[in-house]
């Protein structure tokens, strides 16, 4: 398990992810992040909705 700084948790594959209400999300990937910001719209997979988050536009 790897942790990313303000990034994902990244696993070696594949997971059974158990959600608090039961359901179970499984990939079979060989590396899956796992998102820790929680805004993903494929929680718990990560989609890099992390990267949005606040940094400073470069132009």
């Amino acid at each position: 398990m790897v942790v990313v700084p303000g990034g994902p948790l990244l696993v070696e594959g594949p997971v059974e992810v158990v959600l608090p209400d039961g359901t179970v999300r499984t990939s079979e990937r060989p590396v899956v992040a796992l998102c820790t910001c929680r805004r993903s719209r494929r929680y718990p997979f990560c989609d890099t909705s992390h990267r949005r988050r606040g940094r400073p536009r470069r132009d």
